[in-house]
């Protein structure tokens, strides 16, 4: 399979390399916002009103109110008390792991993403995650620890498959619970946009926290904690959050002005979605509502790559693993690159 780490044009729903137009269903851009024209607008004008960066800390004596926007703005839109917005995803997983394994006994779900990990070289577990909320549960009611810190993510967008923490409402409820849960992948698209939030359990000794990457289905070079008043306040006391420079404020002036852009770029994607899934008879693993599927074929990726089409392929989880092939659909795509990619399937 020839190389193509050394692209130099923006990804898009058609790459043109060496001459060959490909068919791209790969990546994180889920919602297509780099390419969108619109949001794209905005950005632009973002940067006329805000000028490129700032890089002073968010505890300067002068400040940019666009930032202080942004988090109430995305607080409202996924359905959290309060936000904090940093400069990447990694930013908003370290400063919150960081902050809060001070504060109980820390356990981590299975595949948890590396941005959240507190040693370079941590151990994955790699156990079903139904076996491994049936052993935290029995773990955390059994012990004497009053405090506990549970890190995961929201979903594992390789396989893919979103998580159900409902289980956290078994655990004794003289046991305090800070849920951290990373939805990078799930923002913006799954249930309805909202991401994970909305759906993580109430109850008065679980504190939920929420961190996500806005790189991804969101388009923007910016990380994003989803939390309560009090969390957030701690957070924006903390030296990570006051010794690093916040993202660029032409893309969170975007974010802020995006909702309706967002919103049809969703439609459009499950237009995608439910075209490609009514038109195809191979079967393909994946979750409702998230746009990645897993063919499970040898060799599916050099097959499509034989009709010029690009999709995800690598060894997972292992460097030395078979790779494993994903189709990831987005708003980008069109009804005839939907087509395409169907009859190069059952072809």
């Amino acid at each position: 399979m020839r190389d193509f780490k050394s692209i130099d044009q923006p990804f898009s729903n058609k790459i043109n390399i060496e001459g060959n137009n490909y068919l791209y269903f790969g990546g994180t851009a889920y919602l297509g916002i780099p390419q969108n024209q619109d949001f794209i607008d905005l950005y632009v004008e973002g940067i006329k009103k805000f000028g490129l960066n700032n890089g002073t800390s968010r505890t300067n004596n002068i400040q940019l109110g666009i930032y202080n926007d942004a988090e109430k703005v995305a607080a409202a839109r996924y359905g959290s008390e309060a936000a904090l917005i940093t400069s990447s995803g990694y930013l908003a997983a370290q400063l919150t792991v960081k902050a809060l394994s001070k504060l109980g006994q820390v356990i981590y779900a299975p595949a948890t993403h590396p941005s959240l990990w507190l040693a370079e070289n941590q151990t994955r577990n790699l156990m079903p995650f139904e076996k491994w909320k049936l052993e935290t549960i029995e773990r955390i009611n059994a012990s004497e620890e009053k405090t506990w810190v549970l890190i995961s993510n929201s979903m594992n967008n390789l396989v893919p498959e979103i998580y159900n923490f409902d289980f956290v409402k078994e655990i004794r409820r003289d046991k305090n619970v800070m849920l951290i849960v990373d939805d990078s992948h799930g923002i913006g698209v799954n249930n309805n946009g909202m991401g994970a939030t909305i759906n993580l359990p109430k109850q008065e000794n679980i504190e939920n926290i929420v961190v996500a990457s806005m790189a991804k289905a969101l388009g923007i070079d910016a990380g994003i904690v989803l939390a309560s008043n009090k969390m957030i306040a701690k957070f924006k006391n903390t030296n990570t959050f006051i010794g690093a420079s916040p993202p660029g404020q032409a893309g969170l002036y975007a974010f802020i002005h995006a909702d309706e852009i967002y919103g049809k770029a969703l439609k459009k994607l499950k237009t995608n979605m439910l075209r490609f899934e009514t038109a195809l008879n191979h079967p393909c693993k994946h979750e409702y509502g998230f746009p990645v599927y897993l063919p499970g074929d040898i060799n599916f990726s050099e097959r499509l790559l034989q009709r010029q089409i690009l999709i995800s392929s690598f060894p997972y989880p292992n460097p030395g693993d078979t790779p494993l092939d994903r189709i990831v659909l987005s708003s980008w795509h069109e009804k005839e690159d939907i087509e395409k990619l169907v009859a190069a399937i059952i072809f």
